[in-house]
């Protein structure tokens, strides 16, 4: 009886194969909507404002999907961890998917933006549970094949979407930007109500919580029927409203007002009030939406620092390198974008490879490895000669994606092994939410170090936006030129610095070896 045991694992294992293709299809497919939305509307803005006017407050096109995406992660992520992942993933598409058609029928540009927060509310499900559900379908061997793929997934849709938005914008009209979601959206849901059966799972009691506090376990405690969770909507309202606030005088501090005005300096105390009471809150509920345990164990908070900061540092390659590429190599915008892209191609490379580097070193290591690369990468960007080639920036960003694939996917793919089914969810959110956070301050941060060296070096006339124009017209001075060189290679030192941060806090905080638990 014995020996037919390892026999029926293996048939129940190949009979599960291809539903569990056809949910990795699903997940891929939501995850491209996720990357997609988060840049496909920059190209149109042109139309949009053509049409529905507003361009003064276009600009919370963006905004308001990145706020709603962000501020809804650790929400989603404990409901998933409470209910499952499914009925998350389900609502989340549902709600994305409403957001979408809601956009293409909008009338004005106010009630667009309203939709595209409808929007980000979904797509904060989509980012959040489709990563915890890369971690429950493949075990701890498997998981970089799922990882990577959805890497490339994102990098290659989050690349892909401004050209996309532009031919559709130019070619049909700007609706139908958001009216392709509803095909591959329903496809994505199709797959989901069909093939993904989550079994039934026992929740954790609070008492292997606080053991799992207190040092991380290399084993599985016995699992104990629990009552049905309370889900702590209080929280989750205080956590949203509180994350609203902050990252609103974040994205619009020093573009819609000065930093040291009267409605920035208002948001920043409103949002350390609202901080406040999310404490209170957390502290007092069953069962928080932010839980203390995050923070208090070792391993989880290192790497929620350190994505944090790749997060921040992103903000140098992906915001102003384009930039760069024009007013100081003299590319076009296609060339331009290739310069930006072709580390779409190492990392996702570098993070499937990685394995063979974490099973060897551990986990820690490996992404020690990785950021230390893209420290040094990011700080020789500055000593590029001017002008320069078009290959010495391209050659920098190919070392830095293989670089970044080394570090991010080792942490992702460690934490998640450190924690059970029933903390799976909030963890992978947590290590979201820092990530997009960092990359909110890295915008507001660098944007305002960009525009503190443009205006030294040019008396303070030159702006980026202005910059644009004169390049889009093909009378940027020379003076200019440099004056946009010295201010990107700012930033890149400031994006070195961040690297250097993630570095150090992985030195001296993250454990050697992650407290992997057996699944």
């Amino acid at each position: 009886m014995g020996d037919t045991q390892p026999a029926i694992r293996e048939a129940a294992r190949r009979s599960a194969s291809p539903r569990r293709g056809a949910v990795v299809a699903a997940l891929m497919l939501s995850m491209a909507l996720a990357a997609l939305d988060s840049t496909v509307v920059s190209t149109a803005v042109p139309q949009i404002v053509g049409d529905l006017g507003g361009f003064s407050v276009f600009s919370w096109l963006f905004s308001g999907y990145l706020l709603a995406v962000t501020v809804t992660l650790p929400v989603y992520g404990k409901l998933s961890d409470t209910f499952g992942r499914k009925p998350m993933l389900i609502a989340g598409t549902a709600l994305f998917l409403l957001g979408s058609l809601l956009c293409a029928l909008a009338w004005n540009m106010g009630a667009l933006i309203a939709f595209r927060i409808v929007q980000g509310l979904g797509g904060g499900a989509l980012q959040g549970t489709v990563q915890t559900l890369a971690a429950d379908l493949y075990p701890l061997e498997e998981r970089p094949k799922i990882q990577s793929k959805l890497s490339t997934v994102w990098a290659v849709s989050a690349v892909a979407g401004p050209g996309v938005g532009g031919l559709l914008a130019a070619y049909a009209d700007w609706r139908w930007i958001f009216l392709v979601n509803l095909p591959i959206g329903a496809v994505a849901l199709w797959l989901i109500v069909r093939h993904l059966h989550e079994p039934q799972r026992e929740r954790e009691t609070p008492k292997e919580h606080a053991a799992q506090e207190d040092h991380d376990t290399q084993s599985e405690s016995a699992a104990k029927t629990t009552p049905r969770a309370r889900v702590d909507w209080a929280g989750a309202l205080a956590v949203f409203a509180c994350g609203g606030v902050l990252l609103t005088a974040l994205v619009q501090g020093g573009v819609a007002w000065s930093w040291l005005s009267g409605p920035s300096l208002a948001l920043f105390a409103g949002g350390l009030a609202l901080a406040g009471l999310v404490v209170v809150i957390e502290r007092r509920a069953a069962e928080p939406i932010i839980p203390g345990w995050v923070w208090r164990r070792r391993t989880i908070a290192a790497v929620n620092l350190a994505l944090g900061a790749l997060g921040l540092l992103m903000v140098a390659p992906t915001v102003f390198l384009p930039t760069y590429a024009q007013a100081v190599l003299g590319l076009g915008p296609v060339t331009a974008g290739f310069v930006l892209s072709v580390w779409t191609l190492s990392w996702p490379l570098s993070a499937a490879l990685s394995q063979h580097v974490y099973r060897r070193i551990g986990f820690r290591d490996t992404a020690l490895l990785g950021i230390g690369t893209a420290t040094l990468v990011l700080l020789a960007f500055p000593f590029l000669p001017y002008p320069g080639a078009a290959w010495q920036p391209t050659l920098l960003m190919l070392v830095l994606g293989a670089a970044l694939g080394l570090f991010q996917l080792p942490l992702i793919v460690g934490v998640q092994s450190t924690v059970g089914w029933s903390q799976r969810g909030t963890t992978t959110a947590s290590v979201l939410f820092c990530r997009q956070t960092g990359q909110t301050m890295g915008a507001a941060l660098f944007g305002a170090v960009a525009n503190g060296v443009l205006a030294a070096r040019l008396g303070g006339t030159g702006d980026l936006d202005s910059l644009a124009r004169d390049l889009d017209a093909g009378t940027a001075p020379e003076a200019t030129r440099h004056a946009v060189a010295d201010a990107v290679h700012a930033v890149y030192l400031g994006a070195s610095g961040a690297a250097a941060v993630a570095f150090v806090v992985l030195l001296l905080v993250a454990p050697r070896r992650f407290p992997v638990r057996a699944e």
